[in-house]
């Protein structure tokens, strides 16, 4: 019965975060979620990123803030996890953990907000940045297809800017081998802090 009572828990916190996301003005899209028999839910065989991507690949077209359309897709797949488009309200440093609680310190030490932080279970931090806007010059735009090619995070151990075309997995996702996603530093409806200024201190 505990168990039970844990994973209807787990289940309705996903989607009360999705529901919460949305009236902040964040686009959702429904996730993966960690697998029964094997690491990821989706039909992907060997999937490069388990419980961390869109179920869809037309996730940029289907994210949403509406409420009817969230209740709909968590009535649904209630253990989705929550994916959260990027390049829209806000960009997301994705960097080590280490580099991350570095970057952290020296935050606090300068008097310099963070803005939202979020951690990938022992191994990556998530920085929520304002968002580059959308230029007049295309040319000043970059994309970060992270699902086209078969890299995990492993592949790439250093620093990702999540802009345009990308998204992040949000908190309260639980993802393979018991990682989970959290807040370190939870939004509190402040602006979202310049990426250039959190960029000098990371890339410190």
């Amino acid at each position: 019965m505990l168990a039970v009572t844990r994973y209807s828990r787990t289940k309705n916190r996903l989607a009360d975060a999705a529901r919460d996301y949305a009236r902040r003005g964040w686009t959702v899209v429904a996730g993966a979620s960690a697998g029964v028999d094997r690491a990821c839910s989706c039909d992907r065989i060997g999937c490069p990123d388990p419980g961390a991507h869109p179920v869809s690949a037309a996730w940029g077209i289907q994210a949403t803030a509406e409420a009817e359309t969230l209740n709909r897709w968590w009535s649904r797949t209630p253990a989705a996890n929550v994916i959260l488009p990027t390049g829209l309200v806000f960009d997301v440093f994705d960097v080590p953990a280490a580099t991350g609680r570095a970057a952290l310190e020296a935050m606090a030490a300068a008097g310099v907000p963070t803005g939202p932080v979020a951690g990938v279970g022992d191994d990556r931090l998530l920085f929520f940045v304002a968002t580059r806007g959308n230029p007049e010059d295309e040319a000043e735009w970059w994309s970060c297809h992270l699902d086209s090619t078969p890299e995990t995070i492993a592949d790439n151990p250093g620093m990702r800017w999540h802009c345009r075309d990308s998204y992040v997995v949000a908190p309260p996702s639980v993802l393979p081998s018991g990682r989970e996603v959290f807040w370190v530093r939870p939004p509190d409806g402040a602006p979202l802090p310049d990426p250039l200024r959190i960029l000098e201190y990371l890339a410190e």
